[in-house]
């Protein structure tokens, strides 16, 4: 059904249009299974886990594509036999202004600050402090997002309201010459 929504809606509406309109979709699905959604947020992901309901998420947060959030520890299967009902399970909490880049696992219990950066296949096992960048398996802290921030604004291109053409043109002048 997912498919047929998307071709429908692509022959309809603009790149931009459609992104926002998956982006709305996504959140309100979640929004159904219990998650608990800031505004303005960008979720590209659907792996919410067997509990949605014990994850928050707050105000301008990106969710990249394949980002997992894990809220119980899936190991106890092995004292099954012995313990029958076990579970272990913690609930997990995203601050504001926070993106999760592409495929990040996010683990039980993991509370992550406001205005961070958790790089792409990072597998977040303890809490993140705010305004600060981790990335690896384990998640390790990276840098400052001050430092980052700093960084990247050397290396910026001003691409945001370009046509397609005209940004195509930019960056095949920088990078080719």
């Amino acid at each position: 059904m997912y498919k047929k929504i998307k071709a429908k809606v692509l022959k309809k509406v603009n790149k931009k249009k459609y992104r926002d309109y998956i982006y709305n979709y996504n959140v309100n699905y979640l929004k159904s299974l219990g998650v608990k959604i800031g505004n303005d947020c960008r979720i590209e992901s659907l792996n919410f886990g067997s509990e949605p309901y014990l994850i928050t998420i707050g105000d301008h947060v990106t969710v990249g594509a394949n980002v997992q959030f894990v809220s119980h520890d899936g190991g106890v299967w092995i004292f099954r036999e012995e313990y029958p009902n076990i579970d272990v399970l913690a609930p997990i909490k995203i601050g504001n202004n926070v993106f999760l880049g592409i495929n990040s696992i996010i683990m039980p219990g993991v509370t992550v600050g406001d205005n961070c950066i958790i790089a792409a296949g990072s597998i977040v096992t303890k809490n993140v402090q705010s305004n600060t960048i981790v990335g690896g398996s384990p998640a390790k802290f990276l840098k400052t997002v001050e430092e980052y921030k700093e960084k990247v604004l050397e290396n910026s291109v001003n691409t945001k309201g370009l046509s397609y053409q005209d940004k195509k043109s930019l960056l095949e002048g920088i990078f080719y010459g």
